[in-house]
Parts: C-alpha cells; structure tokens; sequence
C-alpha cells in the first residue's frame, strides 16, 4: 500500500480574502473578486478585467520583504506562512523538510520593470534583487529558505496546471520516503500591461469591461474569456506517521494524483477532453477509489468557449453526471500558476464542511450536451455528503493534473 498523505495546514491570499478563512467565507457568499483596472497604463487594453488579491502584502510582510521579493514571491511567502501556523509550525528535521512551489510565468513583473529601469535611467539604477526577483524559482527558493527546508526545494512550471502539480510532486516526495514534510503549492503575480495585452490579443480575455462582477462566468453561454487574477494557495503535507506521532490535526486525506499530457495544441485542450478524462482517471486508481466515490469536482473552468466544454466531457467521461461541479474561477478570476493549489484547498474545505459552494454568474448554462449533463452547483451553495473529492487543473502546453482527495 502507498504511504499515506495528511494534508495538515492550509494558506492562501487570494482576491477573495487575506487569509483561507476569509476566502472561503467570501466564496461561500458568493462575492467576486473581480474589478475594472483603472490604472493609468490600462485605457489602451482591450480587456481591463482583473482579480488582484484583496489583502495588500505590504500589511502583511515587512518592508524589507517588499523591497526584495518579487509579489509573486510575496505572496506565497504569506500563504506559506499561513498553512505553517495553522500546520501547528511542525517541529520537524530540517534534512526530512521539503518545499515545492508552482508558478506558471514567475518573476514577470520585476522582469518587465526593472528592463524599464534599465531602459529610462541605466544600468545603476537596476535592483541588484533583479535576477533573485525574476527566477521562477524565486517563490519555491523565499519558502524553502522562510523554513530551512534541506530535503529539496523545487519549482513546477506548468503553466495553469503548476499549483496542481506542485502538490503532485509534494505526494510523490513523501511517498518516495525523501520527506516527512513538504510545504506545497503555487502562487502567481503578472497583472502587467504586457501579460494583459498577450492575453488579449488570444481572444482568451473577457472584455465585459463594464460589468466586473458578471464577467467570470464559467460553463455560461455569455462566456468571453477569463479574467486575469492573481494569488498564492499552499498546503502542509505530512506523512501520516509522522503527524500523528506529533498530535497533528489531519484536514483531509491526499490520496491520489493523475498527470496526462494532451500533445494535441500549444494553447488549446482536446475538444473530446481525452487528456483531462485520463488524469483523472489516474488520480481515482492511485487513491484507490472508484469513480462513484467522487462527489465533488472544483472545475478548471476557467471561462473560455472552448476550455469549458472540453472539461464538461472530461468530468462526465472520467466520472458520469453523479458528481456536484464548481467553478470557483467565477469569483476569483484565474490565478494561472496559483489556481491549481488554491481550488485545492477549496475543494478542501467543501469536503471537510459537507458543503459546495454555487458557480457564480451562471444563468445560462451552454447546450452542449455534456456542460448540460453535469450537475453544476447553481444560485446557492449545497450541502452534501462528501467522502472524497477532486480538483482539475489544466495549462498551456497540454498540461493536465487531477488531484483526489478523501476524508480522514
């Protein structure tokens, strides 16, 4: 049998809340995250839409902190300060401590600023923070360092599937015997005149400028892309052994992992979804549960035309129409590298409270015939008897992770 995975503290800034409580509550309520940039740089941008983190790091790390990390490091230093405290600050050997944290762009703002600085005033006015800012390893680098981790520190770059694959590889540490601890999971920074124009020159912007709260509408017939959001979700991983030798409180069992690649388009998913459907199919056998075990998915779903239908049958194809589905990208906007972590702990936390919480703005479900199949938790959160639960995360390039979890 695999060795089994505790998932024992949980961290998160998002547009939502400051912290996972305040997240989850505001998830609950159904409110969104999302606002019209006004920023004096934004007025050319087709699409100027975004989810920014409703907490300022600048209250929550010092100043110091704000000067040398780049914001995405910024925040997964929050989130990961979060799920330690809330872990119970694990006393743990340092050489059996590991940290993998996702990123699916890094250090794009300090990049983008700083060859500004370099352009407008030369070379000494260019942080000597710059490339330590900049790397993509940077987030993966602030944690490891915040705790002394000594039994590996890594960087999964994956694009929108990278949180999601950085608790898979936190799963295969721990199970591999390298680690008794792993602090996992993504975090994500770019809103940028640059990213936003790339973005939206795709079409995979929404451009309901005028209409903030009502433009995250996943699986909705109005739907015109996502909106750029930004955040960081970590998780604590611990062996089972060793969280219960020290009297840790287990949240959730991380019982299975799936990763499949599409190799079908740069940017664009398999319209039949055979990807997603298999690694799914791969996080339900590595957990050792059947598919109709699952009752719940946290759906990528992040507002595309074409994304949303190809997940529909996906999900339906991997698990039939029995399960109750969420989009959370509805109020959050997309988070890219931090949102496979992020609506892990929400996926988290409706099995721990037996509660899923409604996709916001969707009034008009698409006709296509597996997106009507599905049984999408609509209008109002619903109470439900949850043994175990997955997440689906999806990025550029193919990439596809599913995450299973169980009650303890």
């Amino acid at each position: 049998m695999p060795v089994e995975v505790l998932v024992t503290g949980l961290g998160a800034t998002t547009p939502l809340g400051g912290d996972v409580a305040s997240s989850w509550a505001a998830l609950l309520d159904r409110q969104s995250g999302v606002s019209r940039l006004d920023d004096d740089w934004a007025p050319g941008l087709p699409a100027r839409l975004v989810a920014r983190c409703k907490a300022d790091p600048a209250e929550q790390i010092s100043r110091v902190a704000i000067r040398r990390l780049d914001r995405s490091q910024q925040l997964a230093l929050i989130a990961a300060r979060e799920a330690w405290a809330h872990a119970g600050t694990p006393q743990v050997d340092p050489v059996r401590l590991a940290v993998v944290i996702g990123t699916g762009v890094g250090g794009a703002q300090t990049l983008l600023d700083q060859d500004d600085i370099l352009e407008e005033s030369g070379v000494r006015r260019v942080s000597p923070h710059t490339v330590p800012m900049l790397m993509p390893n940077g987030p993966a680098a602030t944690v490891g360092l915040e705790f002394g981790a000594e039994a590996g520190v890594h960087a999964v770059v994956s694009a929108c599937a990278s949180g999601a694959e950085a608790l898979s590889l936190g799963l295969d540490i721990i199970r591999s015997g390298r680690a008794d601890v792993v602090i996992a999971g993504g975090t994500e920074s770019c809103i940028h005149p640059l990213p936003l124009a790339g973005f939206a020159q795709m079409r995979a912007l929404s451009t309901r400028n005028d209409e903030p709260a009502a433009a995250s509408r996943p699986f909705d017939k109005g739907r015109d892309g996502f909106v750029l959001g930004e955040g960081a979700g970590v998780l604590v991983l611990e062996r089972a052994e060793f969280a219960r030798a020290r009297g840790a409180t287990p949240l959730a069992v991380l019982a299975g992992a799936g990763i499949s690649a599409d190799a079908y388009d740069l940017v664009q998913p398999r319209p039949d979804g055979g990807g997603g459907a298999r690694a799914i199919a791969l996080a339900l056998r590595d957990a050792g549960i059947a598919a109709a075990d699952v009752g719940h998915v946290n759906a990528h779903a992040t507002s595309t035309p074409v994304g949303d239908t190809a997940e529909a049958t996906a999900i339906r194809s991997a698990l039939g129409d029995h399960t109750l589905v969420t989009a959370t990208k509805s109020m959050t906007g997309h988070m890219l590298g931090a949102a496979g972590a992020v609506e892990t702990i929400f996926a988290l936390l409706a099995l721990r409270h037996q509660i899923v919480p409604a996709v916001l703005n969707l009034d008009d479900p698409d006709d296509a015939e597996d997106v009507q199949a599905l049984d999408i938790v609509r209008h109002e959160p619903r109470q439900a008897k949850l043994e175990a639960v997955v997440n689906d995360s999806f990025g550029f390039g193919g990439h596809n992770v599913a995450l299973a979890l169980t009650r303890v």
